[in-house]
């Protein structure tokens, strides 16, 4: 069944890792979602006629900053719009600081079932250089709240190659992670974007990014620790207790067809994406004043299709399907590649049990160039 993703795209203050779309200017906010209840209804057959909802999922952004009335108006429409299954995943993102026990309370009274956490770390000095709102005592705090308001279902964010002297920090951030007890975790290496202060600050020389073995280093920490906790990689980022993926996500992996609504926010149908404006003031006056929904639309052909398939199949525990790669989308990856797939298995990047290809986890570390390198030409 698809899924419905809601770009919230307001923060109160700019992560200095943060490439995704949103404004610190929260002026425009009752508007926009007035404009996500609006577009909730153009789109309601993009997913077909009459779809059941699998999943919901609040992403920005900060969803966390919509207060108990805007989330109904968004609840509202959705429910006039689509059908929702009765055990949907429905998840919000927080930031520690949002999570107030009175925000709680009524983040408990609604239809949200899973809280997915930015804690980004439990170290008050890489909070600050991240440029993170809250605080290192909050991190913990704000999940136990979540825990006692009734929240089961969470998941918490961590960041790891965050430049340090030593492993240790790493180290500690797992452990107190772990003593949250919660069912899942996603746990992202620091990446440097372009367009970031980190970017900017990085080609005027006033920071220094870690080297890749250090970052390597804290991630087969990871893989180590994990196991012993009760945890399973069933991503290569994202790591639950058995049973307990986001399935939300896991279904981006599994090519599960998804709305999304808001302004950057992507849809795919099986045969072709949408990508909205990156612009909260065209976007909601392309939609509250013109009634369309500002998007680019891009046909994917056989090959996209393919690359996408190899792409995010590759990054999943289920590995990816050989037999499906040639029945479904017209490609013989062993006879095509069959000397690249015998190098991946020779250098223990990768294993081939009958049509599934995995990787290991040194292969895990090369995932992007991996992909890259079997992508096919167009």
């Amino acid at each position: 069944m698809p899924g419905l993703y809601l770009h919230i795209p307001f923060c109160k203050q700019a992560c200095h890792y943060c490439d995704f779309h949103f404004s610190t200017s929260l002026g425009l906010k009752s508007r926009l979602v007035e404009a996500l209840v609006r577009e909730l209804a153009l789109r309601a057959e993009y997913l077909g006629p009459a779809p059941e909802l699998e999943t919901i999922y609040f992403g920005g952004g900060t969803p966390s900053l919509l207060t108990a009335a805007e989330l109904d108006q968004l609840f509202d429409a959705i429910h006039r719009n689509f059908r929702v299954a009765p055990a949907a995943e429905i998840t919000l993102e927080a930031n520690p600081d949002d999570l107030t026990a009175a925000k709680l309370r009524e983040l408990a009274a609604s239809p949200i079932n899973r809280l997915s956490i930015g804690l980004q770390s439990f170290h008050e000095p890489h909070l600050r250089l991240m440029n993170r709102a809250h605080s290192a005592p909050e991190s913990a705090a704000s999940v136990r709240r979540a825990q006692a308001a009734g929240f089961e279902n969470i998941s918490i964010d961590l960041i790891y190659g965050v430049p340090a002297p030593d492993h240790g920090i790493w180290a500690r951030d797992l452990e107190q992670a772990f003593a949250l007890q919660v069912p899942h975790l996603s746990c992202y290496a620091l990446t440097i974007e372009p367009d970031t202060v980190f970017g900017r600050r990085l080609r005027k020389g006033t920071f220094v990014a870690p080297p890749d073995e250090f970052v390597a280093a804290q991630f087969e920490m990871l893989l180590a620790a994990l196991p012993a906790r009760g945890y399973e990689q069933y991503e290569i980022s994202n790591f639950c207790r058995p049973g307990r993926e986001s399935r939300h996500n896991a279904n981006y992996w599994r090519g599960v067809p998804y709305l999304g609504v808001g302004p950057s926010a992507h849809s795919f149908n099986g045969l072709s994406r949408e990508y909205a404006v990156a612009s909260n003031p065209q976007y909601v006056t392309a939609v509250l004043e013109q009634g369309q929904v500002p998007v680019t639309h891009e046909i994917l052909s056989a090959t996209d299709r393919a690359n996408e398939y190899l792409m995010t199949s590759l990054r999943t525990a289920r590995g990816c399907d050989l037999a499906y790669l040639r029945d479904a989308l017209g490609v013989d990856l062993p006879g095509q590649r069959a000397e690249y797939l015998g190098a991946l298995q020779q250098n223990g990047w990768a294993t081939l049990e009958g049509v599934t290809l995995r990787l290991t986890d040194r292969g895990k570390l090369l995932a992007d160039h991996i992909t890259l390198e079997l992508f096919l030409a167009g």
